[in-house]
């Protein structure tokens, strides 16, 4: 997404027609609502069809009415166990609108504010910057505009470290814009906002979002912890595009960023809280969150993008994505997703008092905004205005591109190789404040790179003279990435530089000191 840098006045410029367009009255009528849904049927049928997609479950709730929740396809390619309405799903970044929705709980109590400082919950959180550090508020993490660079600390958790030393560890990540004046989405941020909330409130944050939101709407099979997704037996196993063919070839257990994007849950779940967002804070005529903090978390805070072709405006509030288009109507979106295999979406048009979830086990696709934006377009205007589907994978194959673009590719060898100066040139120790130490060893004549605090082994291939290859793993692993070592007088390097975990530009280790 675009980032844009604001002040303060555009983005009250911005809340004000917000706030007045959701109060137009509601236009859709019976009958339009069912016409949609049975087209969108058929889009998702045709989808599964055309894509290959193993499954796609939708629910759409009106007013205080689920009028449809139903799965399409199996939960993993090649067996027969069909998606429902209670398999159980990994939700992947929708979760920030969950936290989000906990935390207005907290507010509501007055055991926060969205305007506490951020160290006086957590005194031990640092950023780069002391000044930032001590006017951070809960606010700029939830709204991205920290100064924390576009996924930071993401790396950390595919190296292997756990929440608190994920979080300990971005002081040492260095900022990408001035305080407040840059969107740039972090799942650590958010996850730092939500830790501090939990101990305002004396309690882990697993158990303060059961107590907050799962048990008082009945949630039963929603969790903040892997281990009760990966026990469930009707759940939707990860796929991913491999020969042009989708396998179940890889698990995500995201526990380190559960508030940003590690809850797992049902349609039947997700519609509870859908009704309780459609209610402003209602739910079975129970207030059970107080509609003020609730309804703030949907106010825009800062700027993401504007299309003036299509005439949209999008901003993200706390944890949401919140966007003007079609006509000035105002909507409420998030999406989530893991490489590693799924993509979700939620979207809200609250003037009309009408929600949609749709959750895919395959990824990354464009698939569940592409059913969300087909299925306004049907509800609003009766017709497609474009084959939203085939749009959104498209835009999500260019986006995967531009990424693979500014890595070295390493898909074909040189035309001429130079000979390396021996293994032992690059064998040692090499630190990084960062991301810790790193080893590289040599393994019966064959260089091995250990890193994280797992220890984790990859065995290198050399490419060209001072240059090796390897293949990272994780969520954030892409394709092969280069280390390009630096040599010293004495033919030992003295640096050397990992290209997948250099994005931030804090890729290089240097040689510890002897005795270190």
């Amino acid at each position: 997404m675009e980032l844009v840098k604001v002040f303060h006045a555009s983005i009250l410029l911005l809340i004000l027609p917000v706030a007045v367009l959701a109060q137009q009255p509601s236009s859709v009528t019976a009958d339009a609502l069912k016409v949609a849904l049975g087209e969108t049927q058929k889009i998702v049928t045709k989808t599964i069809e055309q894509t290959g997609v193993p499954g796609i479950a939708i629910a759409v709730v009106h007013k205080d009415d689920v009028v449809f929740q139903q799965g399409f396809g199996v939960r993993e390619i090649g067996k027969p166990e069909l998606i429902d309405a209670d398999t159980v799903c990994q939700l992947a970044s929708v979760s920030k609108s969950i936290t989000s929705t906990v935390l207005a709980a907290l507010v509501g109590e007055g055991i926060i504010g969205w305007d506490d400082r951020v160290i006086d919950h957590d005194p031990g959180f640092c950023l780069y910057d002391a000044a930032s550090t001590r006017e951070l508020r809960l606010r700029d993490l939830l709204c991205h505009r920290s100064s924390l660079p576009d996924h930071g600390g993401d790396l950390l958790e595919d190296m292997g470290y756990d929440r608190g030393e994920i979080l300990h560890r971005l002081r040492y990540l260095r900022p990408d814009s001035s305080f407040r004046a840059h969107y740039a989405y972090t799942n650590y941020g958010y996850t730092e906002a939500a830790v501090a909330a939990a101990l305002a409130a004396g309690k882990r944050w697993e158990d303060l979002a059961a107590e907050k939101l799962y048990r008082p709407l009945g949630m039963n099979t929603t969790s903040s912890r892997y281990e009760d997704f990966a026990k469930a037996a009707n759940r939707a196993r990860l796929h991913v595009r491999i020969d042009d063919k989708w396998v179940a070839k890889y698990e995500r257990q995201p526990d380190a960023q559960t508030p940003a994007g590690g809850v797992s849950s049902t349609l039947r779940d997700l519609t509870c809280w859908m009704r309780l967002l459609l209610a402003d804070g209602k739910f079975d005529d129970r207030q059970v969150i107080p509609a003020a903090p609730l309804n703030e978390t949907h106010s825009p805070q800062i700027v993401t993008g504007f299309d003036s072709q299509a005439g949209r405006l999008v901003s993200y509030g706390l944890g949401w994505i919140v966007s003007v288009e079609r006509g000035g109507k105002v909507f409420w979106k998030h999406s989530g997703g893991f490489d590693l295999g799924m993509r979700t979406e939620v979207a809200f048009l609250p003037a009309e008092q009408i929600g949609i979830a749709v959750l895919s086990n395959a990824g990354p696709t464009g698939v569940p905004e592409g059913i969300t934006e087909s299925f306004f377009d049907l509800l609003l205007d009766g017709k497609l205005s474009r084959d939203w589907v085939e749009f959104a994978n498209r835009m999500f194959a260019e986006e995967v591109r531009r990424e693979r673009g500014k890595e070295t590719d390493y898909s074909h060898p040189p035309a001429q190789t130079t000979q390396h100066l021996g293994l032992a040139t690059y064998t040692g120790t090499f630190d990084n404040s960062f991301f810790g130490p790193i080893e590289i060893t040599d393994e019966q004549g064959n260089l091995l790179l250990t890193l994280g605090p797992k220890k984790m082994p990859f065995p290198l291939r050399h490419w060209d003279r001072d240059v090796f290859i390897y293949q990272p793993t994780g969520e954030m692993a892409g394709g092969v990435s280069g280390l390009l070592f630096t040599i010293g007088p004495d033919q030992k390097s003295t640096r050397v530089l990992i290209e997948n975990l250099n994005v931030h530009g804090q890729g290089t280790f240097e040689r510890a000191s002897p005795g270190k």
